[in-house]
């Protein structure tokens, strides 16, 4: 499993990172096929109640999947991103069975 992270106008944090891992890892454990994942978290100084945003992209084979989420914290938004994933994760997975 390999996981890049990219903190865009935030500082880096080793706790978030290392929460955000778990989380993925439930996810590459439930789809082998899963290959990696990149991770951005940005803050939005526009936006003051919510402004947490993170993104993350999952390379499997096919077309990659996408998601993004913006909370009040990153933790959420990390929670948010992943529950997305995990939609689009099980639609493709019925793809595969199908053929």
């Amino acid at each position: 499993m390999t996981v890049n992270f990219q903190y865009v106008g935030v500082d880096v944090s080793e706790t978030l990172s290392q929460f955000t891992k778990e989380k993925l890892e439930k996810l590459f454990n439930r789809y082998e096929f899963l290959i990696s994942a990149a991770v951005h978290f940005k803050q939005d100084e526009k936006d003051h109640d919510l402004g947490k945003i993170c993104n993350i992209e999952l390379s499997l084979p096919g077309p990659r999947i996408f998601a993004t989420s913006n909370e009040r914290n990153f933790e959420v938004s990390v929670r948010e991103t992943i529950s997305d994933l995990e939609r689009q994760l099980k639609k493709r997975k019925e793809v595969f069975k199908t053929h």
